[in-house]
């Protein structure tokens, strides 16, 4: 099991494949078992997949003080901060960048940060900016205890995190993280995003609006949109295939790299 030492802390990564690295990034709730079916798929056409949970998800430490530093400011610059030295420790100089949810937020993050390093960047079901305080939002949209979860679905965050999964699962759906409880909004710093983005998003998400699709496209100085019709929230899981036959055109179109005699139909772009 791969294991690097961050700040003191193990962190959990996966490489597969060879060539052009792509690296992905889970969302909020999930970990590196949320791209099973996934990066098999990217690596078949010519790509080196990264994957590898954050401090506190699945398999990575989270330290004793987690759950304060997951309510804190320190939250997404330490993200930030998190990916740069798994991709120094591994010796990447450069790669495209995919964010589910969450991940696309730190991706946004990193994009700003370290411009130079990202040569596509990917958000899938990200949300743009709120209208409401982040606590009502969640409020509104999340299922707020593990407890009232569908058992199907205690049982997957069991398999991702473990014993403390009801414990992460309730501060998940609560409070902190990249979206923390005040207001959100990514539109200030969308502009400083340099290299070509991809937003897609589905229609039918239970927790953010499609129209947060259209904003996080407009305020993009290189985007483009992509939206999922009759698909919900997670779309890496519900249209697997749509999912990386659309991330892999865009690569290809705006980034080069990968298996050149391989170009996949692109479905349902906006």
């Amino acid at each position: 099991m791969p294991l690097e030492k961050i700040n003191g802390l193990e962190v959990y990564y996966e490489v597969h494949g060879e060539g052009e690295v792509i690296l992905l990034m889970h969302h909020g709730f999930g970990c590196t078992r949320i791209w099973d079916a996934i990066y098999p798929q990217f690596v078949a056409h010519g790509y080196r997949v990264v994957i590898y949970d954050r401090r506190g998800f699945g398999r990575s430490e989270g330290g004793k003080d987690f759950f304060e530093f997951y309510e804190s400011d320190r939250y997404r610059p330490e993200s930030v901060a998190e990916l740069r030295l798994i991709k120094e420790r591994l010796g990447i100089e450069s790669f495209h960048l995919v964010g589910q949810c969450e991940g696309g937020v730190i991706g946004v993050d990193y994009a700003v940060a370290y411009p130079l390093e990202v040569k596509t960047l990917t958000v899938a079901s990200t949300q743009c900016y709120s209208e409401v305080p982040m606590t009502e939002l969640n409020v509104m949209r999340i299922v707020r205890k593990f407890a009232y979860l569908e058992p199907e679905l205690q049982a997957k965050m069991v398999e991702w995190h473990g014993k403390q999964a009801e414990a992460k699962y309730n501060q998940f759906a609560t409070r902190g993280g990249a979206y923390g409880v005040g207001y959100f909004d990514l539109r200030p710093i969308l502009s400083e995003v340099g290299c070509p983005t991809l937003v897609f998003y589905p229609d039918r998400s239970s927790i953010f609006d499609v129209e947060q699709s259209v904003a996080f496209y407009r305020h993009l100085p290189k985007g483009e949109l992509a939206v999922f019709p009759r698909c919900g929230h997670n779309t890496y899981e519900q249209r697997p295939e749509e999912y990386i036959h659309t991330i892999l055109d865009f690569i290809k179109r705006a980034g080069g790299g990968g298996d050149s005699k391989t170009r996949p139909a692109v479905s349902c772009l906006a």
